[in-house]
C-alpha cells in the first residue's frame, strides 16, 4: 500500500512523540528549550529516536554535528554511542551551547562531546588537514542553509565508506516548491537538494520526517 498521510495534525504528532523512547534528560531539555526564542530549531523526539537508532545500526563510534543549538540532537546521539564514542559538535554560539553543556553533563555524556566553537567550515577543514578523512561514521547537518553544500562536501570526505550523513530542513516548510520564494535560504536548500539527488558518490533518500530529512550514505 502506498499513499500520503496528510496533514500531520498536532494530535497525531503528539501520538508519535509520546511513543518515542526519550531519555528523561532529553525530555527535560526539550521542555526547557520550548519556551526559548528560536525553539523551532530543535528537532523533535521522533527524529532524535531515529538518529539514535541510525547510529546504533551503523555501529558508529565517531560522529560529527554541525549546528548544536541547545544540544538535543547531540545528546540523543551521544546517548546512543558506546562508552568510547565521540561527537565533534560544531557551533558558533557560546550562549546556546552553554545550555547544551549543562544537559550533556546531567546525562553523563559530557566526556563524549567535543564542542568546537567557531565557523564549522574552518573546523572541518582543520579536521581534514589533521588526516581525519575517512574516520567518521555519521554526520548531522543542521546549521545555516547557505553553507549546506560546503558542510556536505567536507563531511563526505571525513566519513568512511558506508558512513551516513543526515541533513535537516530539506523541505523547508514546503517552500522548496514555491516558485515565488527566492529567499537565500530557500534557494540554498533547493541547490543542495538538486546536487545531492545527482551525486553518484552516495545512496540518497529524502524523507518527510520533521521539516524534511535527507539521508546520504557514502558509497
Amino acid at each position: 500500500m502506498s499513499g500520503r498521510l496528510l496533514p500531520l495534525t498536532d494530535a497525531l504528532q503528539r501520538y508519535v512523540d509520546e511513543r518515542a523512547r526519550e531519555h528523561p534528560v532529553l525530555a527535560e531539555l526539550r521542555a526547557a528549550t520550548a519556551g526559548m526564542p528560536h525553539a523551532q530549531m530543535q528537532i523533535g523526539p521522533d527524529q532524535g529516536a531515529f538518529m539514535a537508532l541510525a547510529v546504533k545500526l551503523l555501529g558508529a563510534r565517531r560522529t560529527i554535528e554541525i549546528g548544536v543549538f541547545t544540544g538535543y540532537s547531540s545528546l540523543a546521539v551521544a546517548l546512543a554511542l558506546p562508552a568510547d564514542g565521540q561527537v565533534v559538535a560544531c557551533d558558533i554560539s557560546e550562549e546556546w551551547t552553554s545550555m547544551a553543556r549543562r544537559y550533556w553533563e546531567k546525562a553523563g555524556v559530557a566526556g563524549k562531546v567535543d564542542l568546537r566553537l567557531g565557523r564549522a567550515t574552518k573546523t572541518l577543514d582543520e579536521m581534514l588537514a589533521a588526516g581525519e578523512a575517512g574516520r567518521y561514521d555519521f554526520a548531522f547537518i543542521d546549521a545555516d542553509k547557505a553553507n549546506y553544500l560546503a558542510y556536505y562536501e567536507r563531511c563526505l570526505k571525513l566519513l568512511r565508506a558506508g558512513g551516513l550523513i543526515a541533513v535537516d530542513n530539506t523541505l523547508w516548510s514546503g517552500t522548496v516548491i514555491d516558485a515565488k520564494d527566492r529567499s537565500e535560504d530557500t534557494q540554498a536548500i533547493r541547490a543542495f537538494n538538486d546536487a545531492v539527488a545527482r551525486d553518484e558518490r552516495v545512496d540518497v533518500a529524502l524523507l518527510t520526517v520533521g521539516d524534511g530529512l535527507t539521508l546520504a550514505r557514502k558509497r
